[in-house]
């Protein structure tokens, strides 16, 4: 099904799939990228060289990668990592992979897993615990995705994602910023984030409409200080960017119970109840979410 090894344009000859193998794979298959799964295929292995690079993947790595597609970044990373498992939805692509693992990557073949899966319901994972994600996460899943993998698999050290530019933008974004919102409040619960680069479109079939960012995440080695469970930390985020022009005063009135509860909790939290969400840290967040109640 798909085509041998060959030299690419660096001048490396290796397993990387270019755009010539990309497109035969696919025909092969039968396979036509779907807007439905946000399906773009990366056909540039200097691109997918350098994700590995961006993501500092270690020869000791476990690598988890979600929706690998037909292999372009599954191969590079199990060039560089210890172990890969890729996580695919796709009946026709997960079918496909091993075997396109062991034609052009033999020697690491017993190196790879697939778990056949939406990442979505993942609850474990098969061989040692992974310690960094490495993903082209398609577009319209992006944020739930990757939230679920850093919560549901916490020995998870180091994560790069290539996701929308936009997505990218919100999951970065620093508390003031007029994208700063519930995806940056959340991500940055587990991990500090960054963006890490830009990804142009013409290195995708389907080349997308949008471009592309890379977005680094560094799970945090102490965990927020605070009594609250994400739960609850994760209650008040939601409520505060629902209705995100108000005051937190009447935006969290909701989920207190009373704005004049609101106002109790942000008092006691040391917050303005006059300010608005986008202005507060994760650790302000959390600190509400403890003082919940605190005029009763």
């Amino acid at each position: 099904m798909s085509s041998s090894p060959s030299t690419d344009e660096s001048g490396e000859s290796g397993a990387l799939l270019g755009p010539a193998d990309i497109r035969e794979l696919a025909a092969a298959l039968g396979v036509r990228p779907t807007k439905q799964r946000g399906q773009n295929f990366v056909i540039d292995a200097n691109t997918v060289r350098r994700i590995v690079r961006t993501a500092e993947v270690r020869p000791d790595d476990v690598v988890v990668e979600v929706g690998p597609g037909l292999g372009s970044l599954t191969l590079a990373l199990l060039e560089a990592a210890d172990r890969v498992t890729a996580v695919e939805i796709d009946d026709v692509l997960a079918a496909a992979l091993p075997g396109t693992i062991a034609k052009r990557l033999p020697e690491r073949a017993d190196r790879f897993a697939l778990v056949h899966s939406d990442a979505m319901q993942v609850q474990e994972l098969p061989g040692p615990a992974p310690t960094a994600l490495v993903a082209n996460l398609p577009y319209n899943v992006a944020v739930p995705v990757l939230l679920h993998m850093l919560d549901r698999f916490p020995s998870i050290e180091r994560t790069l994602v290539m996701v929308q530019a936009e997505v990218a933008d919100r999951l970065a974004a620093k508390p003031g910023n007029k994208v700063y919102g519930v995806p940056s409040v959340k991500a940055n619960w587990y991990a500090e984030v960054k963006r890490a680069g830009a990804i142009g479109r013409n290195v995708f079939w389907p080349a997308p409409n949008v471009d592309s960012g890379l977005v680094s995440l560094v799970r945090r080695t102490e965990p927020i200080d605070t009594t609250a469970t994400k739960a609850e930390v994760f209650a008040v985020v939601d409520a505060a960017f629902a209705q995100r022009r108000k005051t937190l005063r009447a935006a969290l009135a909701g989920w207190a119970g009373s704005a004049a509860a609101a106002e109790a909790a942000l008092v006691a939290a040391g917050i303005s109840p006059q300010a608005r969400g986008e202005a507060l840290t994760v650790h302000e967040f959390a600190a509400i979410a403890e003082k919940k109640g605190a005029a009763l």
